[in-house]
């Protein structure tokens, strides 16, 4: 097995030393091949995924539509260029006490990208995931290590992949796959020394282990780990008091969306103790009982959220508010749990994501005590405020403890479901990610894998295309501090 990593890992570092190299109307057309060619595998994808995920087809034409659309997206976002950050600061010879030298800017790809597949999203997380479109786009080859739990899924948009690669005329190991359900491949792969970054998305265990292998290496390599978190909502008075119905209605789909398999899921709602939270919360159990039962993804996640459920609902002090009743091999039950703030912060284990469809009310005395709970939850992707413009405007100092623990706050909305886009940002402080100042959804994702090269006194005809005078790209850079699309002559 250590023979075939070493010779993949070989194969991508060759392949790295041209594709970094490629011109980014080039990638465009790679990135938008890959699309084509997964769309062109038609149902057989959508029912091949659905048959290893136990998720419906439904579900897999919008997450393919969202695969393919960010590869796109990635596509237009290197065919226009500005997104390498080049800064320029002219020289100045005569410059007093010394001469100033021309200095140059530009980021640049890392090298071997090595991304393992998620099992909730075999498909927009998975093969051909953001990780995967966004290395490629950076100039980073790619080695993949497929899921387990969807191997034939992961096979079938890995060939897609391939053909993509021989259609673009690019060299044969900008991408590769991996199969194999030992964890020795991972730390294989990790700790290769032509591996120069993770990508990862998954359980708090798995994102850690990928990051400690890499600490264990003798030239430390970033893990961009996305390990998921309890997303905390606040539910202000005001806007139960005008829409509990409607918001109940909301976030019973949203806890139990892809069978609450999502890392955005609500799992924590916190608010202070009054009638209309009670009412809230009736009403929130009521939908949720209205909601079909469906099966998880695989046993063993099956089996961690029946057990995490096992070590929270018999805490004492815990209320089970809804349990439906689980009929069915792997059947994930929604629930809804209630707990006292004080009782909360007294107990860890309640802080804990249990990935499912859960959630817990957290029932606070007053508005200190609710702003104490949510000071001691960690790290999160995302955190939610429920609130009308007074209850806002009565609270702002809650929106400044939510700019520490997320990387996304939403605003009268449920968290469920990550736009791709420029602005997105999919990533938290740990544990919700191993480095929070980056995402990894959207077209920022790209920075993960690039690293900024200054040149010196570069003669032009040396310099990459995005640093030479005549700005032959037409890309904005920051010459001597000012922005500009002109060219520096």
């Amino acid at each position: 097995m250590i023979n075939h990593l070493n010779k993949i890992m070989e194969q991508a570092y060759d392949a790295y030393l041209s594709y970094r190299n490629v011109s980014g109307n080039s990638k465009k057309k790679f990135l938008y091949a890959i699309a084509e060619e997964i769309e062109s595998l038609g149902d057989e994808l959508l029912e091949t995924a659905s048959a290893e995920s136990n998720l419906p087809l439904a579900r897999f034409a919008g997450e393919r539509g969202r695969t393919c659309a960010q590869m796109r997206a990635f596509g237009d976002l290197v065919a226009e260029g500005t997104w390498v950050e080049a800064v320029i600061d002219k020289a100045i010879p005569d410059r007093m006490p010394m001469p100033k030298p021309d200095m140059r800017k530009m980021m640049v790809p890392l090298g071997p990208i090595v991304v393992f597949g998620a099992s909730n999203f075999p498909l927009a997380y998975s093969t051909a995931g953001g990780d995967t479109a966004s290395a490629l786009a950076s100039g980073c080859p790619v080695i993949v290590k497929g899921h387990p739990s969807h191997p034939r899924t992961s096979n079938l948009v890995s060939g897609a992949i391939q053909r993509a690669v021989a259609k673009c005329h690019l060299h044969p190991f900008v991408f590769q796959h991996v199969d194999g359900t030992s964890f020795e491949i991972g730390k294989i792969l990790t700790q290769h020394p032509m591996t120069a970054g993770v990508g990862f998305t998954g359980s708090l265990s798995g994102g850690m282990a990928i990051y400690h292998y890499a600490q264990q290496r003798e030239a430390p390599i970033p893990v961009f780990s996305e390990m998921g978190s309890t997303n905390p909502v606040i539910l202000l008075k005001g806007a139960l008091q005008l829409k509990a119905t409607d918001l109940a209605k909301s976030f019973a789909a949203s806890i139990t969306m892809g069978v609450g398999q999502f890392c955005t899921n609500p799992g924590i709602m916190l608010g202070v103790k009054s009638s209309v939270l009670n009412h809230f919360t009736s009403l929130l159990a009521l939908e949720l009982s209205m909601l079909p039962s469906h099966r998880m993804l695989h046993e063993g996640i099956h089996k961690n959220y029946t057990s995490g459920l096992d070590k929270v609902l018999f805490d004492k002090g815990v209320e089970t508010v809804y349990h439906a009743h689980a009929e069915g091999n792997l059947v994930g039950s929604p629930v809804l749990a209630r707990v006292s703030a004080t009782t909360f912060l007294q107990n860890p284990d309640l802080h804990h994501e249990i990935f499912g469809p859960f959630s817990i009310i957290v029932v606070c005395d007053n508005k200190n005590q609710l702003t104490e709970v949510w000071k001691i939850l960690k790290g999160q992707l995302t955190t939610t405020i429920i609130g009308t413009d007074h209850d806002l405007e009565l609270n702002k100092d809650l929106i400044d403890i939510a700019k520490n623990i997320a990387g996304r706050i939403v605003f009268n909305g449920v968290p469920t479901g990550v736009e791709v886009g420029n602005a997105t940002v999919h990533g938290g402080p740990y544990p919700a990610s191993t480095d929070g100042r980056f995402t990894s959804v959207g077209t920022e994702a790209i920075k993960r894998w690039v690293r900024p090269l200054c040149y010196q006194d570069c003669p032009d005809f040396l310099l990459p295309d995005e640093l030479k005078n005549i700005n032959p790209l037409g890309i904005f850079r920051k010459v001597n501090g000012e922005y500009s699309r002109q060219s520096t002559m």
